[in-house]
């Protein structure tokens, strides 16, 4: 398993923008699709956005297509979600999780990946 660690959640008003970033401890985290999820009170775990093992090609929930995007940095270990004109329905706590699959196909499925974050708060104000 991969231990994914993610930061960069806060508070932020309507409008604004964040950039989460999710490092990871595997020595081969370039072979692994990724992907960003979400969760808010009382509601089941969404997919937010997937990005291929090579970084190739992105794929966003339609609620945040064209305001969200997501890389990463192979070299770095590291994964990001940027933010932008965030708003209050965005509001939730966001994980970033490895497709455990080396090499594989884009998964958006929370079932299909193999390690999770921790998981970091966004809170969006009106």
């Amino acid at each position: 398993q991969v231990q994914l660690v993610e930061s960069g959640g806060g508070l932020v008003q309507a409008g604004g923008s964040l950039t989460l970033s999710c490092t990871a401890s595997i020595r081969t985290f370039g072979e692994h699709g990724m992907n960003w999820f979400r969760q808010a009170p009382g509601q089941e775990r969404e997919f937010v956005a997937a990005i291929t093992w090579s970084g190739d090609r992105a794929f966003y929930a339609h609620s945040v297509e064209g305001r969200f995007t997501i890389s990463r940095d192979n070299a770095k270990n590291t994964l990001y979600l940027q933010m932008n004109s965030l708003k209050p329905e965005d509001t939730a706590v966001y994980y970033c999780a490895a497709d455990g699959r080396v090499h594989g196909p884009p998964n958006i499925l929370p079932g299909g990946m193999d390690s999770w974050g921790q998981g970091i708060q966004v809170t969006v104000s009106s």
